[in-house]
């Protein structure tokens, strides 16, 4: 495609916590103890994008009347390897889960999950198709190898050839440049790609537009790494999605419960 952009730089479950303690009384004797650029990813010009916890108690010779104990449930995000739970902040709480359906396939499964705030209670959104890189995934992505880079990386800017979509959070960038020409891998129209594109941030710098060409990683190691609409075809290292769902993200994705996308194939 004849534009190009910019690739983003790698970076990195809900529990009802119930302390319910209704008509706390007080016994006698011992005291109360507590336990507690291309949106297909590095070049546009080519052919395509190509726990469970214990439960607040109160101890002593004998429980109080009216108290009530409520177990916190844990529910974590399924599929994710320790490595990409580590990787996810303590602060995040919305993680986008792209798995892919095998280590050579560009087609892929997208979830949205969220949290609320003081929970670690994940609840699983809709389950939207996708595609990926022609070549399928890989962890040492280069410039150019038709591969979408695996790990957790945050969703911090957002921008597209069409306006943004009213109620969208992330920082947009409407421009005229987002414009992807020509043919994918397998023959199809690249028009309309770059109608809305969220910057995943592998070698990127956050904070600016998705066309942003600096890589601070260098070069080599590829960059304009997109969410962007889906051209029906794989992409060259993003992710690509129908343009209802992209809507759906750009309203919904938001800096302050810190977005970030975990990405890499379903057999990992």
């Amino acid at each position: 495609m004849a534009a190009r952009h910019a690739q983003p730089r790698a970076r990195r479950s809900m529990s009802r916590r119930g302390k319910a303690v209704s008509g706390l009384a007080l016994t006698t004797l011992m005291g109360t103890a507590l336990w507690a650029w291309p949106a297909s990813g590095d070049d546009h010009d080519a052919q395509q994008e190509a726990k469970n916890g214990t439960p607040a108690s109160v101890s002593g010779p004998e429980k109080p009347s009216g108290a009530k104990t409520v177990a916190n449930a844990t529910r974590p995000i399924p599929g994710l390897s320790d490595a990409e739970r580590k990787q996810i902040p303590a602060n995040s709480r919305q993680v986008l889960v792209v798995r892919g359906a095998g280590k050579d396939s560009f087609d892929s499964k997208v979830v949205l999950y969220t949290r609320a705030k003081d929970s670690d209670d994940w609840r699983a959104g809709e389950q939207w198709s996708a595609h990926n890189a022609a070549h399928g995934w890989t962890d040492d992505h280069h410039y150019g190898d038709l591969q979408s880079p695996e790990g957790v990386f945050d969703l911090t800017d957002a921008g597209g050839l069409l306006p943004a979509p009213k109620g969208t959070k992330l920082p947009y960038d409407h421009n005229d440049s987002f414009v992807a020409n020509g043919t994918g891998v397998e023959g199809e129209p690249l028009a309309g790609a770059f109608d809305y594109v969220i910057a995943i941030n592998y070698n990127r710098v956050p904070g600016t537009s998705p066309l942003d060409p600096e890589r601070p990683d260098g070069d080599e190691k590829g960059g304009g790494v997109w969410l962007h609409v889906d051209h029906d075809g794989p992409t060259q290292g993003c992710v690509s999605l129908k343009p209802e769902v992209m809507r759906e993200l750009l309203r919904t994705l938001d800096p302050a419960q810190h977005p970030v996308i975990v990405m890499g194939p379903g057999d990992s």
